[in-house]
């Protein structure tokens, strides 16, 4: 007998809502490494049978961590009140001088 004649038939259907978006990036990185969305899936919930459980650690951050994330967010999104302000710290403040004398005009 071969090995396909005695494997257990693939019977159970699983349904998944997910934004169309994520389904798309999904899929696309999955095709990259020769993988179809099911086949991940499979994929995913045999290791998690393996591992008796996730197959990755699923941590929440701790407050320094939080407090660590929303300084980087600030620093890395500066807010200014004008344009101005926005292109004098773009440039490093050069001809700022300039700048202005020419808006006024």
């Amino acid at each position: 007998m071969t090995r396909a004649a005695v494997a257990p038939a693939k019977t159970s259907d699983i349904r998944l809502r997910l934004e169309p978006g994520l389904k798309q990036d999904a899929s696309r990185v999955l095709a990259s490494v020769g993988l179809e969305l099911s086949g991940a899936i499979r994929l995913f919930l045999t290791q998690v049978v393996v591992h008796r459980g996730l197959p990755f650690e699923v941590r929440q951050p701790n407050a320094g961590t939080i407090r660590a994330m929303r300084q980087a967010r600030a620093i890395a999104s500066p807010r200014f009140a004008s344009a101005t302000e926005l292109f004098d710290e773009l440039e490093g403040r050069k001809d700022r001088k300039a700048r202005r004398a020419a808006a006024k005009k």
